[in-house]
């Protein structure tokens, strides 16, 4: 047992404490991954129904005061109205596809029935400084039918976009429709939509929404799990090498001191008389 006497070091003791913790920790980051790749292709799955399903009016999905669900939201829908574009606002710090900042636009939509449907036109760059209130192109006028996703409220938890407070008249940092319903005065469709059509080059229509890399938590999920299952394999080639380097250092010492020990002279028989 004097071969393993080296485990009990102090440097040995860490690595072998080191080696213990990581083997638990890095198969639950292998789960928490696989957890994430459960989650994401679910999510890949909901929008892609979503956005295959067929149209329908918006009042099928949405009423006022209504949550938008998982499953509704993306919903292609269509509505018919005239949009009150004196009661337009912008949403700020807004990127298009090309990672450019600037605002949405959000115009209410009054349906036949008098209630309001919130609308995202799309993207237009700001130009200069935001205090003021930017042009925007007008949309079509008198009676229309519009299409386009189904959304849900925004949050700051959502989002991460913080509600921030003061801003320049006909400004917002966040789409809300109980917030729009008090400023309106009106009754407005739970959710907003992010038009679709008809399509127009200004505002830039928002894009579809891209699928979650689900295969690459996948793949870290199996890296996670092959790092578990090298660190004992690691420790054993690290404890093989320690046990050879002492042979070794054993062994040239041996013929060191051989080498050094004088030779004891030959005895010999005395000469016959």
């Amino acid at each position: 047992m004097h071969r393993y006497r080296f485990l009990l070091s102090a440097q040995w003791i860490i690595l072998t404490l080191v080696a213990i913790a990581l083997i638990p920790t890095m198969i639950r980051l292998g789960f928490w991954q696989g957890h994430r790749y459960d989650e994401r292709t679910a999510r890949n799955n909901l929008v892609s129904e979503a956005l295959h399903a067929k149209p329908v009016p918006v009042e099928q999905l949405s009423s006022p005061g209504h949550a938008v669900t998982r499953t509704e939201k993306y919903r292609t829908v269509t509505a018919t109205g005239t949009f009150d574009t004196a009661k337009e606002e912008v949403v700020r710090r807004r990127t298009n596809s090309d990672g450019e900042v600037g605002f949405h636009v959000l115009t209410p939509f009054v349906l036949t029935d008098g209630k309001v449907l919130l609308v995202n036109r799309g993207w237009i760059p700001a130009d200069g400084a935001q205090t003021a209130f930017p042009k925007i192109p007008a949309p079509p006028a008198g009676r229309t039918t519009v299409t386009g996703r189904l959304m849900a409220d925004e949050t700051t938890a959502a989002s991460g976009i913080k509600n921030v407070q003061g801003l320049p008249d006909r400004q917002i940092m966040l789409i809300n429709s109980a917030q729009q319903a008090h400023r309106l005065g009106a009754q407005v469709l739970g959710g907003y939509i992010e038009q679709t059509g008809p399509q127009t080059d200004s505002p830039e229509q928002i894009s579809d929404p891209g699928s979650e890399d689900a295969p690459l938590n996948y793949a870290y999920m199996i890296q996670w799990w092959l790092f578990a299952a090298g660190v004992p394999v690691g420790w054993w080639f690290l404890l093989r090498r320690e046990i050879r380097d002492q042979e070794e250092a054993a062994a040239a010492e041996a013929a060191t001191d051989a080498q050094e020990k004088p030779e004891k002279p030959e005895e010999t028989e005395p000469a016959a008389v």
